[in-house]
């Protein structure tokens, strides 16, 4: 698994990985982050808030989080706004500001992908790390 963290450069996410308590929990986070790093190799892996994110030019792009039941993904409000329609279509939980994925089910690798896109997009003038 590490020589995987050194080769798509998600080592900066190690120490957070190995924090999941749960073997499945950490492969299926191992699972997203990477698949991030390997769509969207502009994007750089960081650790802030004690949480693994994607910045774009140094600014947030989308988080995630590790809780007991969920994986959570955090893109912003704007996003969230964005797709609110398909992701209550696609009957994810959900919040203001984060979509949870449970543990052991299919990440919406198609929606998590036109989210990033959406955030890349809108953000490519943003000067600020968070939304104004």
């Amino acid at each position: 698994m590490k020589e995987r963290r050194e080769e798509n450069g998600l080592e900066a996410f190690e120490a957070y990985i190995a924090g999941i308590d749960r073997p499945d929990h950490r492969e299926q986070m191992e699972e997203a982050l990477a698949w991030v790093a390997a769509t969207f190799p502009q994007l750089q892996p960081k650790i802030a808030w004690n949480q693994p994110m994607f910045t774009d030019h140094e600014t947030f792009i989308i988080g995630f989080s590790a809780s007991k039941q969920h994986l959570a993904v955090a893109p912003e409000e704007a996003a969230m706004n964005r797709f609110l329609e398909e992701i209550v279509e696609s009957k994810h939980d959900h919040t203001k500001g984060l979509i949870r994925f449970k543990w052991g089910r299919p990440v919406d690798y198609p929606l998590l992908e036109r989210i990033i896109a959406f955030n890349i997009e809108d953000k490519a003038d943003c000067t600020t790390f968070w939304r104004k």
